[in-house]
């Protein structure tokens, strides 16, 4: 995640929340998709696979319940980055 996206996210909470508005950014890290094989060297793919600390890309199947679970209950969270990329960035 880059840090402008961070604290856009963060400067635009501050904006919008008056207005009932949340804003939360999501990142995944380097997915399991074509794209993302596709535009790297198999060398690349392969580290990427190994830098996740739980092992493997993160999948779609493992970011779409965070996304429901922040438009229904966690509605209230804002003005944060979840990093969801099993362990491939740690902070």
């Amino acid at each position: 995640m880059k840090a402008p996206v961070e604290h856009f996210t963060r400067a635009a909470s501050k904006q919008f929340g008056g207005r009932g508005i949340c804003v939360t950014a999501v990142a995944p890290g380097p997915m399991d998709t074509s794209f993302f094989c596709g535009q790297e060297s198999p060398d690349a793919v392969a580290y990427h696979k190994s830098a996740a600390a739980l092992g493997g890309l993160t999948d779609i199947k493992d970011i779409a319940p965070l996304i429901e679970f922040l438009v229904t209950e966690g509605w209230w969270i804002t003005g944060q980055t979840i990093f969801a990329n099993g362990g491939y960035t740690t902070r």
